[in-house]
C-alpha cells in the first residue's frame, strides 16, 4: 500500500511538473503582401511554441493562410483565435475579421469571416465577459462590435462611426476591468473617445464627456491600464510620447504626465507602436520603430507617473507589436522589416531587460499573442 501510494504521488508530481513546463502556444500575426509601409513576405498566421522556463521560442509553421493577419487575439477560454485581414480599398470591398477554432494540437479551423465595414482593420479587443469582440478600422473612423456565438463565430452587433471620418484613424479599443467603459484611441483626431458599455446588450453609448483631447500631433495608438486601474497610459505614435492619464470615478480621463519614449539625444524619425504593462504592475514597456528599441518605465507608486528605466535595442528593424510572457519573465518583440522576433529576459526587481538568446526567424511578424493552453 505504501509503495503504491508513493508511486501514485510520483506520477502526480511528474504530471504536474510536465504541465507547468509545457510549451505555450504563441500565435504570430504577419503581413503577407507588399503594402505602402511594408514588404510582406509571410503566408498567414504563424505558430511558435515558448518554453516558459528558459524562454526559448520555437518557430513551428503557418496555421492559417489569410491575407495580412496583422493583429490576432486569443479568447481567454482558450477555444478561439480571431484575426483581422488588413485589406485596403484596392483589395476587397472591406477588411475582414476571421474566427477560428483552436484545436488541441494548436492548429486552427476556420469558422467564418465577417466584414469590418471599412478598411485596414488593425486591432481586436474582447470584453471581460468574453461575449463581445471589438474591431478598430484604421480607415474611416469605424469601430465594429460583434457578438460571439457559442462556437466562437461572430455576428454584427453595432457599428460606431467616429466624428470627422475623413481624418479619423481608430487604432484600438480598450475595455475597463469592470466591463463598463470603452476607450477608443483615435490617432487621426488626437482623441481618446469614451463610451459606456452595456455588457448585457453589447452596445456602446457616448459618455457625457465624449472624449479626451490630446495635444496636436500626438496620434494616440494603443492604450493600457495600470494594475489598480486608477491610471491609464496612451502610446502616442506620431510624437513618440506616453500620456499618463488619471481615471476619474465616472471613467473620464485627465492627463497628468507626458513623457518621451526616446532618449534625448535621438533626433531621427521614429513612430511609437505598442505598449504593455508588466503583470506585476510595476513596469510599462513600449516599442519604437525607427529607434528600433523597447523603452522601459517604472510606475511610480500611488502617483501613476512614469520614470525611465532604459532603452533596449531589438536587434532588428521596425519592432511593432510585442508581448510579455504570462509568467512575466520574458518579452518578445516582432521586428517587422527584418523578419525576426527578439527575446529579452525581464529583471523582475528593476524592470531592466537583458538580451536573451538569438532572435528567431519569422517572416514579416507584427503581432505576438500568447494563448491559453
Amino acid at each position: 500500500m505504501i509503495r503504491f501510494t508513493l508511486i501514485s504521488l510520483a506520477v502526480v508530481l511528474t504530471t504536474t511538473c510536465a504541465a507547468q513546463n509545457a510549451e505555450i502556444p504563441v500565435y504570430i500575426g504577419t503581413y503577407t503582401k507588399k503594402e505602402g509601409h511594408v514588404d510582406g513576405k509571410a503566408k498567414g498566421i504563424f505558430l511558435a511554441l515558448q518554453d516558459p522556463e528558459n524562454g526559448s521560442l520555437h518557430p513551428e509553421k503557418t496555421v492559417a493562410k489569410i491575407t495580412n493577419p496583422s493583429f490576432v487575439k486569443a479568447s481567454k477560454d482558450g477555444k478561439n483565435l480571431y484575426a483581422v485581414s488588413e485589406l485596403g480599398g484596392g483589395d476587397a470591398e472591406s477588411g475582414f475579421i476571421y474566427s477560428f477554432k483552436r484545436n488541441s494540437d494548436n492548429s486552427l479551423e476556420e469558422l467564418g469571416k465577417i466584414s469590418t465595414e471599412s478598411f485596414a482593420p488593425c486591432h481586436i479587443e474582447i470584453d471581460k465577459s468574453g461575449n463581445y469582440v471589438f474591431v478598430s478600422n484604421y480607415m474611416g473612423g469605424v469601430v465594429m462590435v460583434y457578438k460571439r456565438g457559442e462556437d466562437g463565430n461572430l455576428e454584427k452587433q453595432q457599428k460606431i462611426q467616429l466624428e470627422n471620418p475623413g481624418a479619423s484613424h481608430a487604432h484600438s479599443v480598450s475595455i475597463s476591468s469592470d466591463n463598463q467603459t470603452a476607450y477608443i484611441s483615435d490617432l487621426g483626431n488626437n482623441k481618446i473617445w469614451m463610451f459606456n458599455f452595456n455588457a448585457t446588450t453589447g452596445k456602446l453609448s457616448k459618455k457625457e464627456k465624449a472624449f479626451l483631447q490630446l495635444e496636436e500631433g500626438s496620434g494616440p495608438r494603443h492604450f493600457s491600464f495600470s494594475k489598480d486601474e486608477n491610471f491609464a497610459f496612451s502610446m502616442n505614435e506620431l510624437n513618440s510620447t506616453l500620456s499618463v492619464l488619471k481615471i476619474e470615478e465616472d471613467g473620464n480621463l485627465e492627463i497628468i504626465q507626458n513623457i518621451s519614449t526616446l532618449p534625448e539625444d535621438f533626433k531621427e524619425n521614429n513612430s511609437g507602436a505598442d505598449i504593455h504593462l508588466h503583470p506585476s504592475g510595476k513596469f510599462v514597456y513600449t516599442s519604437n520603430r525607427g529607434h528600433n528599441s523597447i523603452a522601459a518605465f517604472k510606475v511610480v507608486k500611488n502617483s501613476g507617473k512614469l520614470s525611465v528605466i532604459g532603452y533596449y535595442p531589438t536587434k532588428g528593424e521596425t519592432p511593432r507589436n510585442f508581448a510579455i510572457s504570462p509568467n512575466g519573465n520574458f518579452l518578445y518583440a516582432a521586428n517587422q522589416d527584418t523578419s525576426t522576433i527578439s527575446s529579452f529576459k525581464i529583471n523582475m526587481n528593476t524592470g531592466e531587460l537583458e538580451e536573451h538568446l538569438l532572435p528567431v526567424e519569422v517572416m514579416s511578424p507584427v503581432c505576438v499573442e500568447f494563448a491559453e493552453n
